[in-house]
């Protein structure tokens, strides 16, 4: 578990600029099997054996965004789950995207 899953998102208007390729690469082996795309979006897929749980991951993603104020991208369906992470008001990623993501998988 990293310091990251200890740590609350915390609501961001903007006015900030995204964070930097270097502090993303830094933070990036906190959450293994994420991406950086581009340096603005994370994203990680997972595999199922079926929809139900598939789903349930789903729910519980989304039960967990509800409770740190940030909300993911989700695509899912028979046997997958792609989840990606962008705090849209900086058009990029911020440490709540790394927060949200060690949380995910720490689930």
């Amino acid at each position: 578990m990293t310091q990251l899953t200890k740590d609350k998102c915390v609501p961001c208007e903007g006015g900030i600029p995204p964070m930097s390729a270097d502090r993303v690469a830094e933070l990036l082996p906190e959450v293994p099997g994420w991406k950086a795309v581009d340096d603005r979006r994370l994203v990680k897929a997972w595999k199922f054996d079926d929809f139900a749980s598939a789903l349930v991951m789903v729910n519980a993603v989304g039960a967990l965004a509800e409770a740190e104020g940030h909300h993911p991208d989700i695509r899912f369906g028979w046997g997958y789950v792609e989840i990606s992470l962008m705090t849209h008001a900086v058009n990029g990623l911020s440490r709540n995207d790394f927060i949200l993501a060690a949380k995910i998988d720490a689930l």
